[in-house]
This record gives structure tokens, sequence and C-alpha cells, in this order.
């Protein structure tokens, strides 16, 4: 064993990964040493998931070699990984519905009492694992009736049980609040002191600094650089993940408020109650608070996914009232959702078909789509979200995290909105795609837009509303603007506080 070996837990060198004619890896390398929080860093399609895919052996490279725990290492598939002491928490969530948390947690792990499942033991086994956790569940708790971020916690606590000797997390915090991500540290933390070596994919940079120790860089499936994290900048960081300095994170450009679009009156249904705002013409509204405080459950009820117990909507000063989600679509409401795989997009259509699905009435000749219009259209506003794709016929799958947000956006675009309800718009998009989802907001704003925008990241809520609405437990409980955040009156500090109660 080399003196490398023993200092490494895993050594990656000379990896390369092709894709038909994209490269994805080009002899890139790191190195991740036993017992730190190594974070791996680069824009959508930098190469990063890919890596870590070939680590826990869903790929294979296609040159170089990797070490771990000082043997050479390869893995068949995701089984062999973990009985290597490997595990990974997935950026994008695929779990089975129908499964409990117990059967979850342990899937391709299960208790026998010799040829039959022990699901009694099982179940014994996850509860004591979430009790610990502080996981307000039954182990045997069915899946489909969780919510994003409970879900995005059981992949976390399956990863932990295994009892690895190193763990991926990839946006591990994208569907998380505040205090899910300190307990989700504190969890991180103890294993550090355990030895166990963690790679945190992330692209909240105010993370990374607070839970991780080294950085590695990644841009256009080249390894970039790496660092002790305390001897690198933010800006830094940026440059190399971007290859450019990006100047204004928050590109927001004020323009006139209009009058009002969307008025909500005395709104209440399941995980809010009496709720009640406008959202004016050109405004960006923001919806802070803590995951679960009601605020995404509004929206989806605003939007018809959920029902309404009582209150009133107007929109253009009409009472505005729908069954479904086709009905808001059809009066101008759409809606950017926090789960773009699962009620964003048709991930093995094209991006043509996922841009232009909502408004194919507009571009119908009798029966018959008018095809040519159709591309054209699609082609335009990719453009003008600079879509970067080959073809609008690739299908969705196939493109980045950051990508597959720009088409749900493109689509919402095509129809014409009044009213645009953007749910964590950013979830789990790299620093420079956020700077160009945070510009084409303002830009469709000062074209006189209404946007809603929820989300969990207070520099973005900040950095983006002309207004900020905060929840707390189903109900508004602070309002904030823009010229007493800019003044430094009104702080993180002051919107937290009122996501937690404070008057």
């Amino acid at each position: 064993m080399s003196e490398q070996s023993r200092e490494f837990i895993l050594e990656c060198e000379g990896i390369s990964k092709a894709f038909g004619g994209t490269q994805a890896l080009k002899n890139v390398q790191l190195h991740v040493r036993p017992g730190e929080v190594h974070a791996l860093l680069g824009e959508n399609g930098a190469g990063k998931s890919t890596l870590m895919k070939i680590v826990i052996g869903l790929y294979h490279q296609d040159s170089g070699s990797m070490v771990f725990d000082g043997k050479p290492y390869q893995a068949r598939g995701p089984v062999d990984a973990i009985n290597s002491g490997i595990s990974m928490i997935h950026q994008e969530l695929n779990p089975e519905p129908h499964l409990t948390i117990a059967e979850s947690i342990f899937l391709k792990r299960e208790d026998h009492r010799g040829i039959f499942l022990d699901k009694r033991r099982q179940n014994e086994r996850t509860q004591k694992i979430l009790d610990d956790f502080g996981f307000p569940y039954p182990a045997t708790t069915l899946i489909r009736d969780l919510k994003l971020a409970d879900v995005q916690m059981v992949e976390i606590i399956r990863a932990v049980s295994t009892n690895a000797k190193m763990i991926i997390m990839d946006e591990p915090t994208s569907s998380l609040d505040a205090q899910e991500t300190e307990h989700l540290f504190k969890v991180i933390r103890d294993l550090k002191a355990q030895g166990v070596a963690i790679i945190y994919i992330s692209h909240r940079m105010a993370e990374i600094y607070e839970i991780c120790d080294t950085v590695s860089v990644f841009r256009d499936g080249e390894f970039i650089g790496s660092s002790a994290l305390k001897d690198v900048t933010n800006d830094d960081l940026i440059a190399m993940m971007v290859g450019r300095r990006v100047e204004n994170q928050f590109p927001k450009v004020d323009c006139p408020i209009g009058d009002v679009v969307f008025k909500a009156e005395h709104l209440s249904g399941k995980g809010f109650e009496d709720i009640s705002f406008e959202v004016h013409a050109g405004e960006i509204l923001g919806f802070s608070g803590l995951v679960g405080s009601g605020r995404s459950e509004t929206m989806r009820a605003i939007f018809g996914m959920d029902p309404l117990d009582s209150g009133k909507m107007y929109l253009n000063g009409k009472e505005f009232t729908r069954k479904n989600p086709g009905d808001s679509i059809s009066q101008g409401v759409c809606m950017v959702n926090e789960d773009r795989k699962n009620f964003g997009l048709c991930l093995y259509r094209s991006i043509r078909e996922n841009t232009s699905l909502p408004s194919l009435p507009e571009r119908q000749k009798g029966i018959l789509l008018n095809q040519a219009r159709e591309k054209r259209e699609v082609e335009e506003v990719s453009k003008t979200l600079l879509l970067k794709a080959a073809s609008i016929e690739h299908t969705a799958y196939s493109l980045s995290g950051g990508n597959q947000q720009k088409v749900v956006i493109a689509k919402w675009i095509m129809a014409g909105p009044k009213l645009l309800i953007m749910d964590e718009p950013t979830r789990g998009v790299d620093v420079g795609a956020k700077a160009e989802i945070y510009t084409l907001m303002s830009k469709f704003a000062s074209e006189g837009m209404a946007i809603i925008m929820v989300s969990s990241e207070l520099p973005e809520i900040m950095g983006m509303s002309d207004r900020v609405l905060v929840y707390h437990e189903g109900r508004i409980n602070g309002e904030f603007y823009r010229k007493d955040i800019l003044s430094g009156d009104v702080t993180q500090e002051v919107i937290l506080s009122s996501a937690f109660g404070v008057a």
C-alpha cells in the first residue's frame, strides 16, 4: 500500500467518461481523507454526479482507476458499493411510494428468519433508528404519505444506517428547512468524529463553509483544483466553477409596481389558515418560512392541485375559481412546482414536447398540431432562457438539473401567464444557472408579469423580492419590504425569527 493510499480513503485518478459524442469527464481526479467533509463543487453538467455514479457502480469509467480504503476498487453496482462501505444520497429522489419507511431503509438489506422476511425485527430496528434521529413517524408509514422533505430525511437515514466508511451526499438539504438542516449537520459532525468520510455536493455556499473542510472544483467535466476551504473565498470558488467572476449574485431590477393581478382573501386548507395577500403586476412577492409551514401547501391549493376549504381568490378583479390545474392554466395562473421530477417534467419526452405541452391548443390547426410554429416558438423561448442542449428533440432526462428547471420555466412562459408561481425555483441549481434564472425573473416582472416566489433560501428571498411574507405554522406572521432589506433594517435574523413565531 502506498503512503497516499494510507492517507486517503478514496483516490480517483485519470477518470474519463463519454456518453455518445459528449465527454462528461476528462481525466479527473479526486482524493478524500477519512473523517473529512469534502465539498465537490461545479455547475450542473460539470461532471460531479457522473463521477459519483462511477464510484457507486452505476456507470463504468472509460479510463482511469480508483482505490478505496487502501485497495483497488471497482463497484459492479450500488449494492456492491454498499457492501464495500460506500453509500450515496441522490439529488433526484426516486423512492418506491408503496414501501414503508422500514422497507425503504432496508431495501436489499432485509432481515430474514430462515427463508422468510422478518418484518417485525426490521420494523423494530428501523423504529430505533428513527427515534435516534428524532424522526416523528412510525416505521410502518408508507413513503407516499410523506412530504418531500420527509422523504429526503428517510434517504439520509438510510445512507447513515449502512454503517458506511464514506457517504456521498448530493444536495442533501435541497428539501430541508433550517432546523432539519442543522440536525443533518449534527449527524455529519458525529459521523466525521467516527472517521467517516463525507463527499458533500451542494450549490448552497453558506452550507459549504459551515460544514466542509476541503473543496474540489469541476468545470465542464474537468478537474479545476482542490484546496482547504479556509484558504479560498466564496468569490474564488464561484470563479473556479463558472470560469469567470459573477459580479451580481442577485440581479434584481427594480421596476414599476402596477395594479393588483391576484388577490387572496382568507384562504384556508390543509396546512394553512386564513391567508390573505395581494400580488401586483411587476412585483416579485417572496414567501419565506420553514418547510411545512404552509407556503407550498397554499400555492398548491391556489393552482388547483389541492382543494381549498374556504376563502376567495380574484384574478384581475374577477373572482378566480378552478377545479384543477388545467383550469388555472387556461385563466393565466401557472406554477413551477418544487418537485420538477414528479410534477414538472415528462422526463422521457423531448424538450420540445415538454415546453409546448400546456399550450398545445393554441398551436393547433383544427385537430392537427402546427408543428412548424411549435418548433419555432420552443426554439425561441429556449434561446431566451439560455437553455444548454444540442437539440430541442433531446429528452428532458438527458439534461442537467439547471437546464431541466429552465425547461419547466419555458413551458409556463409559452403559456403566457398573468401570475407565475415559482416554488423553490432554484432547487438543485448551480450558481451560474441561478443567476440566469434570477435575471429571467426580473425580465418577466419588468414586462408586467406578477410573480410569487417560494424559497427556503433566505439570501434568495431577500435578494430577489420586492416584498416578503413569512409563514409560521400555517399563518402569515410577518411582512417585510425591499427598501428595509436594502437599508439593513430587516436582516436574515429578523425574517428567521418571524418564521419561528416571533411577532
